[in-house]
């Protein structure tokens, strides 16, 4: 069993007591937000073509339907073309900018860090209507090209952030001895601040990955019929053909996120 608290000397009762009520409302709250996860996984092995209680038996039909369906293989196929893809424009602007942004100071900065981190507070609807009248005049709707962009823009908030946090406690002095024992501007940041904000940019990287990848709201205003992810096309499902596969999409997806978590959790412990 967990050895209980050391609680110090000076904590009265009603201290005690209200370190073991935050932390029940905590699990009460974890619990509550995990639950409907925890009942959706069950139903992706039942046997039953409804998502119901109590199942009638267990099955793997589900998981079976959705690799062979070819619509789901497209899903998610465009899905792992999309996200990598937005991923890898949004670390590399989202780096770039946070390096620049915290060497130097100038007038209107806040507006400007208000501007780049806009996409993670705008509703996301609005977004979508906005990309929608945009990219149809520029003819990068139903295109994969304009899918990229809009979730690289998503995601590129998140890079931004972590990155900057992350060079909060970086030493510029580091960057200054670089330059004067010869090294050029680009040398230093791929062998000296890179390295030691690693750490930031995989995990902006990392959100950037999961906001792409679980994305559906714009989606549903710029993609075409070829460019369907696994959000959307879960999305179609429900509103269509409800039927147990989505349950099996769903399990896999969260053990996906949750893998990803992982990893960000494990950086996070290196870099302390």
């Amino acid at each position: 069993m967990p050895a209980l608290p050391t609680f110090p000397a000076y904590y009265t009762l009603a201290d005690k007591l209200g370190w073991w009520a935050l932390r029940a409302v905590g699990v009460a709250v974890l619990v509550f937000l995990l639950l409907p996860i925890l009942v959706i996984v069950p139903l992706s092995f039942s046997a039953s073509s409804f998502l119901a209680y109590p199942m009638p038996g267990w099955s793997l039909q589900w998981y079976e339907n959705l690799f062979a369906a070819e619509e789901w293989g497209r899903a998610a196929r465009n899905s792992f073309i999309v996200a990598p893809a937005a991923t890898l424009i949004a670390t590399v602007l989202g780096t770039l900018t946070a390096v620049g942004l915290a060497r130097v100071q100038f007038p209107g900065k806040g507006l400007l860090m208000s501007l780049l981190i806009a996409p993670m507070v705008v509703p996301i609807v609005v977004v979508g209507v906005a990309c929608y009248l945009f990219f149809a005049r520029i003819g990068l709707s139903d295109s994969y090209v304009g899918l990229i962009v809009v979730h690289a823009a998503l995601g590129a908030p998140f890079v931004v952030t972590t990155v900057l946090a992350t060079l909060q406690g970086f030493n510029h002095n580091l960057v200054r001895a670089s330059l004067s024992l010869g090294a050029s501007p680009v040398e230093t940041f791929f062998r000296v601040t890179l390295p030691v904000i690693a750490p930031g940019v995989i995990s902006g990287a990392l959100f950037a990955f999961a906001t792409s990848f679980d994305e559906v709201v714009v989606t549903l205003f710029i993609a075409g019929p070829e460019q369907v992810t696994l959000p959307r096309q879960m999305f179609t499902g429900i509103r269509e053909n409800i039927n147990p596969t989505i349950a099996a999409v769903a399990t896999l997806l969260t053990l996906f996120t949750t893998g990803l978590m992982l990893v960000l959790e494990w950086i996070r412990g290196r870099r302390l």
